[in-house]
């Protein structure tokens, strides 16, 4: 009898959770969608063209894909280890319209390298291991239906070999390269007198190498905010000096391999304010020792890098995070999605996903600034990404753990691409959602210029502008991310049911550097499709 009660409570039980959890799912906000079932890759780099297309790349040393070249495309590297003659595709372009997926050619090893956009909307692509640990590669996007493809130069190469450095477009449309595995250097594309010591990193490097892939950030003032281990500099790029030591982040390292990550927020008002949020991380030791159970940090920290005596407010996210990817949102929010719980980076080296997205709001005191958000169902570990899409989804793709292709395993390699909706696609605000009718295609720093809406339900307040960066997403750190909130006047009804919202461009390149920018419209919290605009000099 005992027994039979027992077991009829064991069972009331089980219900009553499934049932509660299923609830309280139900009512978090979000919602997934899955994209695409086999992308062919893993995706260990992703970034967004002005074409509305995605790149997705891996590396080339990791043996079949699922994905084959076109015939008579194959790729034949005699010290490649596994594939001397290699027919399989390393890198694909996604039509976010179709959601079809063309093979690309990638020649030359892309293991942790690093890239950005230039001005033109050309993609560089930068380093990488074994044959690509200097090689400099361009991807010129085209219309869905083209062939545009890799190329790797061969005029100029890397001064010095980079593996897990960090890119990042500056005022004048050059990029600035930091760092690397034992290069302790910056350099420049295109390419200026050769590399410069910047010790910094050296400084800040550990036994476990805790200094790579550092984050970098462009701040309004023209200077950098980098970000290694667990301290911070202000470097002046033009002289090669640092301005300034920031305090150090408590909560043990925050760069690979014990990545949390980092996004500065949304740029606005007169821009003179830039602040910087580092969030999560490995316990240091945890890659030395191999531990894949060690509980990953939940602290984060936020520093004004632009005043005169900076300090770190520190506060805590709902769960510890390890590889989190922190996307800017068209409205200031930040999305912190992906990523495990517990151990650190590296192949086999986590447990626990983290199946839950946080949205951080930042205009929230300390305390109530994080919101959790539907959980996913797909583990993002190592080598996953996360990149905001023109039309205000997120999409998530990648996670491979381990060293080659393998899907028997507990978190198998991941060749599903996915989209994370945020709350403000959800259909009760559909009628608030706006549409762009009309904006200049190329703008100019300073210019004053129309941009019309249209909007279901009569507009209350001020319609926002902002422009967002397409970065290039990879371990857990969108490099050149930026989202500037440009200068509007009140949204003036053009009695055609539509609206002109004035607008400025940004002043300089110092706030908006040179590029292809997704420019949405938000009204009340609720961006539009964005639309893709040319800022130049």
């Amino acid at each position: 009898m005992d027994s039979l009660l027992s077991h009829w409570l064991l069972f009331v039980f089980t219900i009553t959770i499934t049932i509660a959890t299923k609830f309280t799912h139900a009512q978090l906000p979000g919602t997934w969608e899955l994209l695409v079932e086999n992308a062919g890759v893993a995706s260990m780099h992703t970034a967004v063209t002005r074409f509305n297309t995605v790149v997705l790349l891996d590396r080339t040393n990791i043996g079949p894909s699922r994905k084959m070249l076109p015939r008579g495309h194959c790729r034949f590297d005699r010290f490649d280890a596994i594939l001397k003659r290699d027919c399989y595709a390393h890198s694909v372009v996604l039509d976010l319209k179709t959601n079809q997926i063309r093979p690309l050619m990638i020649l030359t090893d892309t293991w942790c390298s690093s890239g950005q956009f230039l001005p033109d909307g050309s993609l560089l692509q930068t380093g990488g291991d074994l044959d690509g640990l200097k090689k400099i590669r361009k991807f010129e996007p085209c219309e869905a239906n083209g062939f545009c493809d890799w190329v790797e130069l061969k005029d100029v190469e890397l001064v010095n070999g980079r593996w897990y450095g960090t890119n990042q477009i500056l005022p004048d449309g050059s990029v600035i390269i930091v760092g690397g595995r034992a290069t302790n250097t910056v350099e420049y594309y295109p390419p200026r007198k050769g590399a410069v010591m910047f010790p910094f990193l050296s400084d800040v490097e550990d036994n476990q190498m805790d200094n790579l892939y550092p984050y970098v950030h462009l701040l309004p003032n023209g200077h950098l905010f980098i970000f290694a281990n667990n301290k911070a500099v202000l470097y002046d790029h033009e002289i090669n000096k640092i301005l300034k030591d920031y305090p150090p982040l408590d909560g043990g390292p925050r760069n690979y391999p014990s990545a949390g990550s980092s996004a500065m927020l949304a740029l606005q008002g007169d821009y003179s304010t830039a602040v910087i949020v580092v969030c999560g991380g490995a316990q240091y030791g945890a890659f030395i020792e191999r531990s894949t159970d060690t509980p990953a940090h939940g602290s984060c920290g936020r520093i004004e890098a632009t005043a005169p005596n900076p300090v770190w407010e520190m506060e805590d996210m709902p769960f510890g995070r390890i590889m989190g990817d922190m996307v800017m949102l068209p409205t200031g929010e930040v999305l912190i999605i992906n990523g495990a719980q517990a151990g650190t980076q590296g192949f086999e080296m986590a447990s626990n996903p983290c199946l839950y997205p946080l949205l951080y709001r930042p205009d929230q005191p300390v305390g109530l600034r994080f919101m959790t958000l539907t959980p996913g169902t797909v583990p993002r570990m190592y080598h996953s990404t996360a990149n905001l899409l023109p039309d205000g989804r997120v999409l998530v793709a990648g996670s491979n753990p381990h060293y080659l292709y393998k899907f028997k395993a507990e978190y198998p390699t991941e060749l599903r691409i996915e989209a994370f909706s945020p709350e403000y696609l959800s259909a009760d605000r559909a009628n608030l959602r706006p549409v762009i009718e009309g904006i200049p295609e190329t703008v100019r720093y300073g210019e004053v210029f129309e941009v019309s809406v249209s909007v279901t339900l009569p507009i209350v307040g001020v319609v926002e502008v902002n422009l967002g960066s397409a970065p290039f997403a990879t371990h857990s750190f969108s490099q050149g991310q930026r989202l500037v909130k440009l200068v509007v006047k009140d949204a003036v009804p053009d009695g055609t049911g539509r609206y002109k919202v004035g607008c400025t461009a940004p002043p300089n390149g110092m706030v908006a550097p040179p590029a292809y920018y997704m420019a949405f419209a938000v009204n009340q919290g609720v961006p539009s499709v964005a639309r893709w605009l040319q800022l130049v000099a």
